[in-house]
């Protein structure tokens, strides 16, 4: 309890630019209201009504495009809104003091980046755009405000910041006790899942991730990760052309990954 509670501080300041040595292009405004979106019923609109939808559009009216390999935000830069995946993919990396880094997360469009900063009012992480990408910019200030008079928007912050912190507890457990096959198994149906539920092909999907990204996510070596895939294809349990995958058996992925937990996807709590 106590950590969602302070994961709900925000910080009081004026939205500006995100400067980073290489960053996101200036914001624009969107050319899509929220309720012609196809991604707001996997986002912070999720559940609200047609006049609640129409206001919380009103406040997400600026979209920052994001070209591949820059960054949206960068460690340590002041939170000063939230962003919500419109398209494309990100991935979170968090550096250890010796310069190490380690992929703590990947994002897809309805994903929030900015939840695990409200708590220090700065960025823990850089979020860095695997392709193309766009995200929809909400200003910390009016998000609060409008949560205020709208309780449906309040229930999905609350909703969002518990999807956050069951993340971090999965993937504590997906570190902690897994073996490598479990680990990388549970990592592809994960990923077919969060398709699913943006309406996409659960069994067909492409990854926007290197395998060096999914190796440091998962705490493997790439050799491991790369073999591994391998063999799932050489058994039949997927088929793999470089970043291309079809599930073949998703019940045999399933008995890989056990009693074990899958990891929640970022708009399930």
């Amino acid at each position: 309890m106590r950590q969602s509670q302070t994961k709900t501080r925000t910080v009081h300041a004026i939205v500006r630019p995100v400067r980073a040595r290489k960053c996101a292009t200036p914001a624009t405004h969107a050319q899509l209201s929220c309720a012609s979106c196809s991604v707001h019923r996997a986002c912070l609109a999720c559940g609200l009504t047609a006049a609640e939808l129409e206001r919380f559009s009103d406040l997400a009216t600026a979209k920052r495009k994001v070209l591949r390999g820059a960054s949206l935000v960068r460690t340590s830069e002041p939170v000063r809104a939230l962003y919500v995946m419109h398209s494309g993919a990100l991935k979170t990396i968090s550096t250890y003091r010796d310069g190490r880094e380690k992929v703590t997360g990947f994002h897809l469009p309805g994903d929030i980046i900015g939840l695990e900063a409200l708590d220090s009012g700065t960025h823990p992480y850089d979020a860095v755009a695997l392709e193309d990408s766009a995200v929809c910019i909400v200003p910390l200030e009016e998000l609060q405000r409008l949560s205020q008079s709208t309780p449906a928007l309040l229930q999905e912050l609350f909703r969002a910041l518990s999807a956050d912190i069951s993340r971090d507890h999965g993937l504590v457990l997906l570190l902690g006790g897994m073996k490598a096959e479990e680990r990388i198994a549970a990592f592809v149906l994960s990923l077919s899942r969060r398709h699913q539920r943006l309406g996409y092909a659960p069994d067909r999907f492409r990854l926007r991730m290197t395998r060096c990204d999914i190796a440091s996510y998962l705490g493997l070596s790439l050799e491991t990760v790369c073999r591994t895939l391998s063999r799932f294809q050489r058994d039949g349990l997927i088929t793999l052309r470089e970043r291309e995958v079809r599930i073949v058996d998703a019940d045999a992925l399933t008995r890989l990954v056990g009693a074990w937990p899958l990891p929640k996807a970022p708009e399930e709590a």
